[in-house]
């Protein structure tokens, strides 16, 4: 069972999903911002290429497969490769602070 103190300590440096963002270096927050963005990319280009096979099949038209690199995948994985590196690059960025303070 988790103490107050853990909750406490788990609100003051950042928990998404159990793991504990505050803890990370910089190299691991930069490859789980990039890790991120990639997973992103392949599951919005999946979904956005079934809709097109579904788009294809009802109305018989030939389609592009490539929009769905380029209109949905693409931007997608950019958006969230961005705001997940600007955010675990704060929570290092408050780690690294607080580190400075105790010395």
């Amino acid at each position: 069972m988790a103490t107050a103190n853990d909750v406490e300590r788990a609100r003051r440096d950042g928990v998404l999903l159990g793991i504990p963002l505050g803890d990370l270096g910089w190299f691991q927050s930069l490859l789980m911002g990039l890790a991120t963005g990639f997973a992103a990319f392949f599951a919005t280009t999946f979904c956005a290429i079934l809709v097109l096979l579904v788009y294809m099949s009802v109305t018989h038209h030939p389609v592009d497969f490539a929009i769905a690199y380029r209109r949905a995948g693409f931007p997608v994985g950019v958006v969230v490769m961005a705001l997940a590196l600007s955010y675990l690059g704060v929570q290092w960025a408050r780690r690294m602070a607080r580190k400075s303070q105790r010395s």
